[in-house]
């Protein structure tokens, strides 16, 4: 297995996003800030083998967004996302 076979879809990490967000959001929506794709966070490529979990874009690959966990809370690094629609 390769670095790159390591990945799995955003619904993977669906309940981090989740605790981050407050609400549930693999279904909502990014718009890729280099490539211009839109896609579902459940539709990103997720690895999550790393310090954190990294997601990005399944168009271009460009990260989106990195979000590790740590005491007391989270840290997360916005990439490459223009804007994020969530149905109300």
């Amino acid at each position: 297995m390769t670095e790159f076979d390591r990945h799995l879809d955003g619904n993977a990490v669906g309940g981090m996003l989740t605790e981050v967000f407050g609400r549930e959001m693999t279904a909502a929506v990014g718009t890729c800030s280099a490539c211009g794709s839109v896609n579902a966070f459940g539709g990103a490529i997720a690895y999550t083998q790393a310090p954190g979990e990294v997601l990005r874009c399944p168009g271009c690959g460009t990260v989106l967004m990195v979000v590790v966990h740590r005491p007391g809370g989270y840290r997360i690094t916005i990439g490459s996302i223009r804007c994020i629609e969530v149905a109300g």
